[in-house]
């Protein structure tokens, strides 16, 4: 079974009335923190490989008011570390946005604000200059719009049929895993020849997606809104030697601090899985004075995160499972923790 068709197994098991509510009684997680990056009204099209990424509004206010009934606090990045060191604190959840996508804005700020919902947005400071590369969805874009791609690889062209919904989806997912095993600046130079190729102005389509530097300052300016750093250029740093992987980091901190006058004190690691982030990572956000950093590694948080808060997990809130149903799966940490084969702590 395809790896989406288990997890979808696993919600519909623990969507059974009565269950996730029965496994919270014994947890001894302390709380969770949500992935988040788009948040769009419309439906994605028969071809979107990326919609993973993306939830509606309503979905994302069902969350909120779930969260809350069902006991959980919303707090920001601070108080959740304080919470996770103590015994007896409420249960909470983190909502945090990756990338600085322009429909945060337009989208998901007047729900958090009608709730008073604290969040987080991890910011690419690249991406909002508008010379970085959102290059999943220029990928998309690009077999979306063709029936045939021709892509540079290492060993040379290739030619991958787009004419169907079935080869669009064949051909995206092999380039998007060439892609993701490739060096930076190798991807870099092949996407960037793929949409000369087919006519897709890269720094267009950027600042399209992303905000600017004066739509961002909505954010620096609201009360509920905690601003982290997500490096430069969203680059996986693994992929990156020692002191590239550190100036990514620190730069993206100290462009923040210079645009808005204070220094982040939050990151978020690009990709965030184990190949992508893993105990060098870690070491540096301690190093580079980050009070906490997370992964996209699954599960829940845990008396010895304390320990451990340059390696948090986080949950995502996937586009493909946007049902009331599974709102209750998802505020519950053992269905995760049990995908990371049951280990509380995943800092390895």
């Amino acid at each position: 079974m395809p790896r989406y068709g288990v997890y979808r197994a696993a919600f519909e098991a623990l969507a059974l009335p009565g269950i996730a509510a029965g496994l919270r009684r014994f947890s001894a997680a302390r709380g969770l923190i949500f992935t988040l990056h788009r948040v769009l009204p419309d439906a994605p099209a028969a071809f979107s490989p990326n919609s993973i990424l993306q939830i509606r509004p309503d979905f994302l206010e069902a969350v909120i008011v779930r969260a809350r009934e069902a006991g959980f606090d919303i707090v920001d990045l601070d108080e959740a570390t304080r919470r996770i060191a103590s015994e007896d604190a409420k249960p909470f959840i983190v909502l945090t946005f990756d990338d600085g996508y322009r429909d945060n804005l337009v989208h998901a700020l007047p729900i958090l604000r009608k709730h008073a919902a604290p969040f987080t947005l991890y910011i690419p400071t690249g991406l909002i200059d508008g010379v970085g590369l959102v290059w999943w969805q220029a990928l998309e874009d690009i077999i979306a719009a063709n029936d045939v791609v021709v892509v540079e690889m290492p060993e040379g062209p290739h030619y991958g049929d787009a004419g169907t919904l079935e080869q669009k989806n064949t051909t995206f997912a092999h380039i998007y895993q060439r892609y993701r095993k490739m060096p930076e600046p190798q991807r870099e130079a092949s996407i960037r020849t793929l949409a000369q190729r087919y006519g897709l102005d890269l720094g267009a389509h950027c600042r399209g997606l992303i905000m600017d530097w004066s739509e961002l300052r909505t954010f620096t300016d609201e009360p509920l809104c905690t601003i982290g750093a997500h490096t430069v250029h969203h680059y996986e740093l693994s992929k990156l030697d020692e002191n590239q992987m550190r100036a990514e980091i620190e730069q993206s901190a100290n462009v923040l601090e210079a645009q808005f006058g204070t220094r982040p004190r939050h990151l978020s690691y690009p990709i965030g899985g184990v190949a992508a982030a893993g105990p060098r990572e870690f070491a540096a956000a301690t190093d580079l004075g980050f009070a906490t950093a997370v992964t996209t590694r699954p599960g829940g948080l845990y008396a010895e995160h304390a320990a451990h808060l340059n390696a948090l997990p986080r949950v995502s809130l996937n586009g493909l499972f946007q049902k009331q149903r599974f709102i209750d799966v998802f505020l519950t940490a053992e269905m995760f923790t049990l995908m990371r084969r049951g280990r509380r702590l995943d800092v390895e």
